[in-house]
Parts: structure tokens; C-alpha cells; sequence
């Protein structure tokens, strides 16, 4: 019997078994990978994976952000940043919580306005999955405004 012939076998077949699950999980979620650049402002968004923000459209497609106020962007104006894209194409939205760092549904979610804490893009809508985590921040870092989702405007990004 060739036994550098099995171990190797042996090891290739662990791998592959080993392997497959990861690769499988990674799928269509909400990680980027180093590759993945904002469609806003084209920064690698895996450099501040504190800030993620994803959009998902109806055709399967994945759209990574450096920060919520670049999701915002895009989903005001899709086609400007991904052409051929609308707003109606997108499915769903979602932010990392600051405190958590969960990601979390951004239609649901609780945005500060006007803190003293910035994001990778400088001034940032921080996200909350509650109303009393973004009232104890906002009066912890001078906030200006709570808002939801609804209450975003592209005006409110500038």
C-alpha cells in the first residue's frame, strides 16, 4: 500500500468535508469579503466590519456598505449606483447595532442623528434595534435626533 498516497487522499477528503459547510454558510450572508467595495463610495467595506450595512435584491444580488448612510444613499437613488437597479428591486435592508454589533432589519431599526461618533465616511445615522438604547446614546454622545426608517430622507444624508 502507498501510505503518502492515502494520507494525502485522507487529507484532501477532510478538507473538502471540513470545508464544505463554511463555504456553504457563507452563501448569501451578510459578511463581506475582502473583495467587497461599497457601491457608494468604493471603499472595502471588510476594513470596518463594525459598520456593515447590506442590501439584498429580488435577483439574489448583495450589495455591501462602509456605514448606514451609504445604504441610504443607494437605496434613494439605486440606479445611479448600481445601474439598471431600482429602489423596488431591493428586498431587504440591514445595519449592524452599535452595541451588539448584531445585524439587525434597518427598516425596524432606531437611528441617531448628529453624534459625536463617526463612521468610516465621517458623520453617521448610528442604528439601534431599541428606542431606549438610542435615547441612552444620544444623550451620551450629543446626539441631535432619533429617527426610523421613514423618517430618512435623502435631504437628512447631505
Amino acid at each position: 500500500m502507498n501510505r503518502p498516497f492515502h494520507r494525502a487522499a485522507f487529507l484532501a477528503l477532510f478538507l473538502f468535508i471540513t470545508c464544505m459547510p463554511a463555504a456553504a454558510a457563507s452563501k448569501g450572508d451578510s459578511v463581506p469579503s475582502a473583495k467587497d467595495k461599497c457601491p457608494v463610495c468604493g471603499m472595502f467595506v471588510a476594513k470596518y466590519p463594525d459598520w456593515t450595512a447590506v442590501s439584498k435584491g429580488s435577483d439574489g444580488v448583495t450589495y455591501f456598505f462602509d456605514g448606514p448612510k451609504d445604504m441610504f444613499s443607494h437605496y434613494f437613488n439605486a440606479g445611479r449606483y448600481t445601474p439598471g437597479k431600482k429602489q423596488s428591486d431591493i428586498v431587504s435592508l440591514s445595519v449592524k447595532e452599535y452595541y451588539s454589533l448584531k445585524m439587525i432589519n434597518a427598516r425596524k431599526a432606531f437611528f441617531v442623528t448628529g453624534s459625536n461618533v463617526n463612521g468610516p465616511m465621517g458623520a453617521e445615522l448610528i442604528p439601534f434595534s431599541t428606542q431606549k438604547d438610542a435615547a441612552a446614546f444620544l444623550q451620551d454622545h450629543k446626539g441631535k435626533r432619533i429617527l426610523r426608517f421613514g423618517e430618512i430622507n435623502p435631504q437628512l444624508l447631505k
